[in-house]
């Protein structure tokens, strides 16, 4: 891989005559690709369709906005395109591939059944699970992004009354409820697995194996073991989590304005998309159980 990205990039220079900032836009593109593939195990010649849009949504979830992952795209999209041509690689795993800033912005949610699967997913005897459980528990009780469930302070976590102080989006706090179940999740955490964490006096709430902050990146690959473990097959991403914590509430009759605090959303056009999901499901619903649906 990382001598195809040279070859590549000497193509863009020699045989493009691309400008020193673009060949340097596309080398950069490229190796978080390469970096990627080496931490996933993927060899370039077993690559399929299906990866690049992990890594894609990976990316998404950590950040990157939607014309930052479409140029990322591109990118991938012009690699292999040479390599095909190149006759390095059978097929293009990058054909037919929707641009980025055309994917659905929401996801798809869990059923309940799968969130219940996904949270008891983890093995609760060891310190590392107790902090999984925690985590996930946590997530999906308050709804939160993933930057915002990593660096959550400890001192901004309240067992009793249960609830979260979130800084959020431009710096904005909100409150943000827990449930009884999260609560007791992570009391059983701050007893049980956090003291056996701790290396030195940490501020977050959730560490990792060393002590030390887990990153976000860290969080997608354990939330992805989970899901693998409790048999969801469906993309797996701390926002699925998120939109899941949103969906559930609309459609148990909880009023749009609430969700859109707990969510953190400036405006309420970007909670109303719920909505739909909340018409959606009673139009299935609907057709399942109307004997003249």
């Amino acid at each position: 891989m990382r001598e195809s990205v040279r070859e590549y990039l000497a193509h863009l220079v020699v045989e493009r005559n691309l400008s020193p900032r673009s060949v340097d836009s596309y080398r950069r593109d490229l190796e978080a690709f390469e970096q990627w593939m080496r931490a996933e195990g993927v060899d370039l010649s077993a690559l399929e369709r299906h990866h690049v849009r992990e890594y894609l949504g990976m990316r998404r979830d950590l950040g990157l906005s939607a014309r930052s992952a479409a140029r990322a795209l591109s990118a991938l999209r012009g690699f292999f395109r040479f390599l095909l041509s190149e006759e390095k690689i059978g097929s293009d795993p990058t054909a037919n591939l929707r641009s980025p800033q055309l994917w659905k912005t929401i996801p798809h949610a869990l059923s309940a059944e799968e969130v219940e699967a996904l949270l008891h997913a983890p093995e609760t005897s060891t310190p590392l699970g107790l902090r999984d459980r925690a985590m996930m528990e946590t997530l999906y009780a308050a709804g939160l992004r993933v930057s915002e469930l990593v660096s959550l302070p400890l001192a901004r976590t309240s067992l009793d009354p249960a609830f979260v102080r979130v800084l959020g989006k431009g710096s904005k706090e909100r409150l943000v409820p827990l449930g009884e179940t999260a609560a007791e999740w992570i009391d059983r955490y701050l007893e049980q697995g956090r003291p056996f964490l701790l290396r030195e006096k940490r501020p977050e709430l959730f560490l990792n194996h060393r002590g030390g902050v887990l990153t976000r990146q860290g969080f997608w690959k354990i939330l992805r073991k989970h899901g693998l473990a409790a048999g969801i097959n469906s993309p797996l991403s701390p926002h699925v989590i998120r939109h899941s914590f949103a969906t559930h509430l609309v459609e148990h009759g909880a009023d749009l304005r609430a969700v859109q605090m707990m969510l953190g959303h400036s405006s309420l056009s970007t909670t109303e998309i719920y909505t739909h999901v909340a018409r959606e499901r009673l139009r299935r619903l609907y057709d399942e159980k109307h004997p003249r649906a």
